[in-house]
């Protein structure tokens, strides 16, 4: 009876699947990748904001081109006003940490203890100035030394040629010094010698990574600043120190270190103005030397940074000229807000953008602007060098005409140097600005220059000109050039920095739509093959479904926590090991499968093993891992036989997996052309090896040549490949299969793994045989453990694809992979190749990333239906059970992925959103519409018109 009622659910499930035709069970799949990518366009839209980096440099001789006078003296693009300069970036200076406390409401312990900075601008206002410097978001260290350095406004997706560089390619400020024969000494936090590695004369860098250390990097600034001082053989010198930003991670702002290392600092600073001073005489060393003090950026009162936030955003920056000062600043242009401190001392300060510090300081030191940089010229700070034009001036200007003709001369390049960088970027980059945005600055920038060639051009060359009519054109002309800067500067922080929160929401909310989707294409197909699956309601597939939303919402609640995300492949892990746990429990009560359950917990064991030798990789690179250092990479160092058994071995398992699809090929059903395309994977693998015998130093590669071993063999084995997928799709096309349901979906699994196989494991490394390896053995425990699941005849289920899931995740990083930039594997997109092409590298870097834990699995799912299909079951039932295992896969990814993306949302402001959350939200995204590519590819392949048993089609006749 049971049987009989089987058989008659199977024709209804036929005549059901009849009616649909084989693209009803697609189209969901297809519907569901075109609201994933809406979705992640949308939300990526407003959340990723892009910019492209030029490979321009400025050049002294560019300035020709402009309609403004260069330097009439031999310097390049404006009259130096400074000789040297000393930078001392104080890392996550908050802006009350240097103006008095008297500024605001309420006093806290933290204020007056830089009482250096206040004095020296209470004493000596003209000469020593401080400014509220605001920065642009992401404010994190690299970021704004980026910012600092090239006058842009730097995103966390920066195109350009920096293929996996952590230095800066575009043109900057410290780039301008060293091409003009300036010599820079830095040292402090080597973040500088990463992002500059050939810049510095001198340099003496230290790790920053561990933020429990607060002294390490300021105790080395301290050893070689002041001995610096007395030094000739520099221009400028950088001291970067870190001890507050890391006393404000570990301990906050409101702590006893913090105020230590204030109190530190200031003890220092008043060392360094005591040099200066006592050397600023002249003919002295610092005769002509400017002293800046600032912070990268601020930092909220738990020590956090890398959002907007009025207190990450927020800085202080100080300078101080020794030489005589201009005797006021033009009212127009001085912004200072006074109050007296505690002491009755007068203390001013006043406000700038950090964006313009790199054109100021160019503008000083007299070197071209950085090409980028979209900053103007702040008018305090460039007025700190004014008196050194005074004896080149003619006697019947003053000193602030002269200072007024200079500046507004200096605003000339800087607005030409602007509208040049902001015309070639809109003409290289796919993410220009629009039409309308570029026709409002070209009038905006028409106008200026047109007052400048009628008017102010003339006014500068009759240098006799006394007149107050010569005044109010200069201010004129520079309140033009403002307002064409501010309009640059205003469209550009709208196109790179801002967060839309309208188009994230919007793109969560089709994401949330597409979770509704899915789970509604799942249960419709149930519903309608309710007959065939009502009578294995056994308790085990209840619990089973219950345990498996249980795991995937542990997994999707852990991306809400960075700690969590750190740890993901431990994670993945553990949930895996979890899951074989419980299938151990169900064997034992089922009496079968006892052995295949202790084998997976033993593989998930090595995968665990596998996973820790990957975070003491990531440790190596990432500032995030470092203190998590791993003893096991260390187990074998040094060992010969370790060393020989890391080549012989990875060659026998390529052998054992050749061997084993060679046996597969002895299946009567493997004809054309499935037969052919394993052979092919066989002799890629044999390519293989003989690769890695060229590589190798420990085997004889006399027998083939270098270029051919380590250049041709992978350009062959790829083009196997490619002649494989093409063979799959002509035999898909053109060949009518004459086997049944199970044995077609068998064979034809089997070859598009095959297929896909050797491309993957060339692309990985002599890794890759035994991850290879490993992805077998725990697919064929997963296909057995299916079983487990209602009985021999019963449904698939969700619990099998969760385990399928989480395995894939653990091969990602058993694989040596992990969700940051650092973690993919540059130089695997150059296997075979030396030259860069775009297209080229990305695909074979793609599929070296996702080869074993997206491309391998999704194309395996089929085993999971084949293991439990029965003679007596048709082609629709296939169907049924293909749309979904495919449709629950996608399920899941697409959860994990909106946790991903809510993270990021709710972390925006985070301190390491743009250092963690952000690399994740890249990696799932694009781990979300892959799989969903690839689930819609596989499933035209393998929803073929397979055979039918005649006892299904003889009930419907």
């Amino acid at each position: 009876m049971k049987k009989s009622g089987t058989t008659s659910s199977s024709v209804a499930v036929a005549v059901e699947g009849q009616k649909r035709g084989k693209w009803g069970y697609i189209w969901p799949l297809w519907a569901t990748l075109l609201l994933h990518l809406v979705a992640i366009l949308l939300f990526t839209a407003g959340f990723l904001l892009t910019r492209t980096e030029l490979p321009y440099h400025s050049h002294c001789s560019d300035v020709s081109s402009s309609p403004c006078f260069s330097s009439d003296n031999g310097s390049c693009w404006t009259k130096p006003a400074v000789n040297r300069l000393v930078l001392i970036v104080l890392d996550a200076l908050r802006f009350d940490f240097v103006v008095p406390s008297a500024f605001f409401a309420e006093s806290k312990p933290w204020m007056d203890k830089l009482p250096v900075l206040k004095n020296a601008a209470s004493t000596r206002p003209l000469s020593a100035r401080i400014f509220k410097a605001i920065a642009d978001p992401p404010t994190t260290s690299l970021q704004r030394l980026k910012g600092l350095t090239t006058g842009g406004l730097p995103t966390f997706v920066d195109v350009g040629n920096s293929f996996g560089a952590p230095a800066i390619v575009e043109d900057n400020f410290i780039n301008q010094l060293v091409q003009n024969g300036k010599k820079v000494v830095m040292m402090g936090d080597d973040t500088w010698t990463q992002l500059f590695p050939h810049h510095f004369e001198r340099s003496y860098p230290y790790p920053s990574f561990n933020v429990k250390d607060l002294h390490t990097v300021d105790n080395g600034c301290i050893d070689h600043l002041l001995p610096s001082l007395y030094e000739e053989d520099w221009d400028v010198l950088i001291a970067h120190f870190l001890g507050v930003d890391h006393a404000g991670h570990i301990f906050g702002v409101d702590s006893t270190p913090m105020i230590e290392k204030l109190e530190q600092y200031n003890t220092i600073l008043e060392r360094v103005i005591e040099v200066l001073e006592n050397q600023s005489g002249p003919g002295s060393s610092h005769e002509n030397t400017l002293l800046v003090v600032m912070g990268d950026h601020g930092q909220t009162l738990n020590g956090d940074h890398g959002g907007g936030s009025a207190e990450e955003v927020e800085t202080a920056l100080f300078a101080m000229s020794f030489k005589k000062p201009l005797s006021s600043v033009p009212a127009e242009y001085d912004s200072c807000s006074c109050q007296q401190d505690l002491d009755g001392k007068n203390v001013c300060f006043s406000s700038m953008q950090q964006l313009d510090f790199a054109v100021t300081i160019s503008a000083l030191l007299g070197v071209p602007f950085p090409y980028g940089s979209i900053g103007y010229i702040n008018p305090e700070l460039y007025a700190l060098g004014a008196d050194s034009w005074n004896s080149n001036a003619s006697q019947k200007l003053s000193e602030s005409d002269v200072w007024m003709h200079n500046y507004a001369n200096a605003l000339c390049i800087n607005s030409w140097q602007v509208k040049r960088y902001v015309d070639a970027y809109s003409a290289s980059s796919a993410v220009g600005f629009s039409r309308d945005d570029l026709s409002r600055i070209a009038n905006i920038y028409a106008a200026a220059e047109n007052h400048w060639s009628q008017s102010t051009k003339k006014l500068l060359l009759d240098r006799q000109n006394d007149s107050n009519t010569s005044v109010s054109a200069l201010k004129k002309q520079i309140e033009a050039y403002f307002k064409f800067l501010t309009a640059v500067t205003e469209l550009a922080r709208s196109k790179w920095t801002e967060f839309d929160l309208n188009m994230m929401g919007v793109g969560i909310g089709i994401m949330l739509i597409s979770l509704i989707f899915q789970v509604f294409t799942i249960l419709r197909t149930t519903k309608e093959h309710d007959g065939t699956f009502s009578s294995y309601g056994d308790s085990w597939i209840g619990n089973a479904s219950i345990l498996t939303i249980f795991l995937l919402g542990i997994r999707a609640f852990s991306f809400l926590s960075n700690s969590y995300i750190l740890e993901e492949g431990k994670v993945a892990n553990f949930l895996l090991s979890t899951s074989g746990i419980v299938t151990l429990r169900q064997s034992v009560n089922m009496g079968k499968l006892f052995i295949e359950s202790i084998g997976f917990l033993i593989l998930s064991t090595f995968c665990r093993f596998a996973i820790e030798v990957g975070l003491s990789k990531q440790a190596a690179t990432s500032a995030f891992m470092k203190d998590y250092s791993s003893w096991i990479i260390n187990i074998a160092s040094g060992l010969p036989v370790w060393d020989y058994a890391a080549e012989v071995v990875p060659i026998l398992v390529l052998i054992m997996l050749a061997a084993w699809l060679y046996k597969a090929t002895s299946g009567c059903f493997f004809d054309w052309p499935w037969k052919f395309v394993i052979l092919g994977t066989i002799l890629s693998y044999m390519l293989i090896i003989a690769h890695w015998i060229t590589d190798s130093n420990r085997f004889d590669g006399a027998l083939i040549p270098q270029s051919i071993g380590r250049t041709y063999i992978p350009r062959i084995i790829y083009a196997i490949a490619l002649g494989q997928l093409f063979f799959l799709t002509f035999g898909q096309l053109f060949k009518k299969s004459d086997l049944d349901c199970k044995t077609n979906l068998v064979a034809k699994t089997t070859s598009m793994l095959s297929a896909w196989s050797s491309t993957v494991i060339l692309l990985s490394g002599k890794q890759g045989p035994i991850v290879a390896f490993a992805s077998m053995v725990g697919g064929c425990f997963i296909m057995k453990f299916v079983n487990i699941e209602g009985g021999k005849d019963g449904p698939q289920r969700s619990f099998s694809i969760m385990q399928w899931s989480l395995f894939a995740t653990c091969l990602f990083f058993c694989s040596g992979h992990w969700c940051a930039f650092d973690g993919l594997r540059y130089g695997a997109a150059f296997i075979g190749f030396e030259e860069f092409v775009l297209v080229r590298q990305a695909i074979l870097l793609t599929i070296d990333t996702f080869g074993f834990s997206i491309i391998l699995p999704v194309f395996g799912l089929p085993f999971l239906v084949a293991i439990k299909f029965q003679a007596n079951l048709g082609r629709h039932f296939v169907f049924t059970q293909l749309s979904q295992i495919y449709t629950t896969y996608g399920l899941i990814t697409a959860i994990t992925t909106t946790f991903t993306i809510l993270c990021v949302t709710i972390q925006r402001r985070h301190l390491m959103v743009w250092g963690l959350f952000a690399p994740k939200f890249v990696f799932d995204v694009f781990n979300l519409i892959l799989t969903d590519a690839l689930i819609c590819l596989a499933s035209i392949y393998y929803f073929d018109e397979g055979r039918d048993d005649p006892e299904l089609k003889s009930p419907v006749r």
